[in-house]
């Protein structure tokens, strides 16, 4: 019998963290992974890959419509998608590879296979894999289920792995598409989008709401949506897909009240959904909500006892960022006592073209709360660094309490947002004025003096507006 101190089903950002965190407070640590490689969904299937090749795309469009402004002309640009393809495969290779390493570096054992509960304090590995093997029973004293999510699904959408299919398909697709419908426009649908459209692609996003990304700040979700039409991709707002279907080698997606969209691929990509099937969850008394989440408190404790859930699994954003955050907490919790993760200062990001990426509270939630506050705004287009780098498209929004003038949310859309917001994130995080980020002195010419100057606006006092 394998036993423990501690157990973590799922190596992806929340598990693996949780795991070698586990291990620097001397826990007695085992962590479970049914994939040969770690990193789970974000490294093998999802960020790391997407963000390689949504740079390679950009830099293929760069090189063959945006450097002449720059004084570089290119006579002839080609695309080599295999090349592109494997470049993108060797860098998940690398870091999937580093966590093996990081496993090792720190003496946390590793089961490759399905671990499902049986009970407390015990749990069934049953072998991955083509060799497969006995089932392992492991015993721990305590449990963290890290399991992550998987794409979300849509009634009518006959998913093929082939013609229709899911993210984890559009990241290796052979050739771009002639046409790419896309079903979703958050953030997965928009980079991925933007992915095959730079490659050649038309594409044609459907979106069942009435605008693009929910949850994100409305007036730079529209300022993103004008940017992307402008770069190519076709969008139909307020489209309710009832199915998707292949015929004839074609795909063919229908929408209430329009005409059917004949393209030769479909991506899904309405959002993700908790991995919480065949757990044995209802073994220890669990059971998850009515969108398949297990419900927690503050400490990440699931109703049974010595059984914990973090990231994807539960309630709140399915960052990779947030999972992480929460296995540092959830295990500070056991072995400390203490652990906390401040939520409004988590931030999001769209790694599109430009990046958009926000922090804390959006304008259209201070509205609807009537919470009384003041705003700055400051365009890229008096920005320096921007009008060097040729890219002066954007803005920042600073939202802060009118009264305390205590920031309450930082949204971006522009150059480098996705770095940018880091410093935002943490001055939420150490409970940061406008005032204290327009007095803080930032570098000239940098894109970070946008913030500095929105800052700044919030009281009128832009310099450069």
């Amino acid at each position: 019998m394998h036993a423990y101190d501690l157990v973590v089903i799922g190596a992806g950002p929340g598990g693996y963290v949780a795991a070698i965190r586990a291990a620097q407070l001397g826990l007695r640590v085992a962590c479970v992974e049914r994939e040969p490689a770690l990193g789970g969904t974000c490294l093998r299937v999802g960020c790391i890959p997407s963000k390689a090749l949504l740079e390679s795309s950009e830099r293929f469009v760069a090189a063959r419509d945006g450097l002449a402004e720059h004084g570089v002309r290119i006579e002839s640009v080609k695309l080599d998608l295999p090349a592109m393809l494997k470049r993108k495969d060797a860098v998940v290779a690398g870091l999937t590879g580093g966590v093996a390493g990081l496993f090792k570096k720190n003496n946390v054992a590793r089961y490759e296979g399905h671990a499902r509960l049986d009970g407390r304090n015990r749990l069934v590995v049953t072998p991955a894999g083509p060799q497969g093997g006995a089932p392992i029973a492991v015993m721990a004293e305590r449990i963290i289920i890290a399991t992550g999510s998987k794409p979300a699904t849509l009634p009518g959408v006959e998913i093929d792995g082939e013609r229709i299919g899911t993210s984890t398909e559009a990241l290796s697709y052979a050739e771009p598409p002639e046409h790419l419908v896309v079903i979703g426009a958050g953030y997965i649908g928009l980079e991925l989008g933007s992915v095959w459209q730079r490659l050649g692609s038309r594409v044609t996003v459907l979106e069942y709401l009435d605008r693009i990304l929910p949850g994100m700040d409305s007036e730079l979700a529209l300022d993103a949506l004008k940017l992307l039409r402008k770069q190519g991709l076709e969008f139909h707002l307020s489209a309710k897909v009832t199915r998707a279907r292949v015929s004839k080698g074609r795909c063919i997606v229908e929408c209430d009240g329009a005409d059917p969209v004949e393209c030769d691929r479909v991506l899904l990509a309405i959002g993700r959904a908790p991995n919480t099937d065949n757990l044995g969850l209802e073994t220890v008394g669990i059971e998850p909500d009515a969108r398949g989440r297990i419900p927690v408190n503050d400490r990440f404790e699931t109703a049974a006892e010595n059984v914990y859930a973090i990231g994807d699994v539960i309630r709140g954003p399915m960052l990779a960022h947030k999972a992480e955050d929460e296995g540092v907490a959830c295990v500070e919790h056991i072995v400390t006592g203490h652990g906390h993760v401040n939520y409004d200062a988590i931030p999001g990001v769209v790694y599109t073209h430009p990046e958009i990426a926000s922090v804390g509270r959006t304008e259209d939630e201070l509205k609807q709360a009537g919470a009384d506050y003041r705003r700055g705004v400051f365009h890229f287009r008096g920005n320096g660094r921007a009008r060097a780098l040729g890219e002066v498209e954007g803005r920042v929004k600073v939202l802060a309490d009118a009264r305390t003038d205590r920031l309450l949310g930082v949204h971006i859309i522009g150059p480098r947002a996705g770095d940018l917001i880091a410093e935002a994130a943490v001055a939420i995080e150490f409970a940061a004025s406008a005032e204290d980020l327009a007095r803080s002195s930032h570098a000239h010419p940098t894109l970070a003096e946008a913030l500095k100057e929105a800052a700044l606006a919030v009281e009128g006092r832009a310099i450069h507006a």
